[in-house]
């Protein structure tokens, strides 16, 4: 994973770089978004590891796959993917692109996981908190998981806040255990 994460992070920079230059960040994302869902389709992925089709004819089948989603300049880094056979880096570039977008637009996607459903004003209370600790603006989804017994999970990016009694009983365990 650490390979495909630095082999895909300079495609992804000169996408983003691209991005800002001509003001299209939106449609660049939604691009990426569009062609890593094509070529994780399996009849595409059989088609990138086909040694018999060349380069350029790959990238074009799936600028055509795209359609209107692919702006000219995601078509010219299918090309230089495909030409240096990079073409199933496309899932981590689009990836490492959001990071970046989300970096450069101040935003944050958390996942909060509770052991209970929690309220409107509880997620929004913990929204405000999350907004001003990672001066961000914050996007909540909530999951719940009866087996936390107690208390939150927060994640965003690499930042993990484990607020569960599992967890607490779990550092507890470690501790007695050492």
């Amino acid at each position: 994973m650490a390979e495909l994460t630095t082999l895909a992070r300079p495609y992804a920079k000169a996408a983003f770089s691209a991005a800002i230059d001509e003001g299209a960040i939106t449609p660049w994302s939604t691009a990426l978004k569009t062609l890593k869902a094509i070529t994780q389709a399996e009849a595409v992925a059989q088609l990138i590891a086909n040694p018999s089709v060349n380069a350029l004819d790959k990238a074009k089948a799936i600028t055509e796959f795209a359609g209107d989603q692919c702006i000219d300049g995601a078509a010219n880094l299918l090309v230089v993917l495909a030409e240096n056979d990079r073409l199933s880096l496309l899932p981590e570039i689009s990836a490492q692109f959001e990071l970046l977008r989300s970096e450069h637009e101040k935003t944050a996607d958390v996942l909060v996981t509770s052991a209970f459903e929690l309220s409107d004003a509880q997620q929004q209370t913990l929204k405000q908190k999350l907004t001003t600790k990672l001066q961000r603006d914050i996007s909540i989804s909530v999951k719940v998981d009866e087996a936390l017994i107690g208390g939150v999970i927060i994640k965003t990016g690499d930042l993990v806040i484990d607020g569960s009694v599992r967890g607490k009983l779990s550092k507890l365990a470690e501790a007695i255990n050492s």
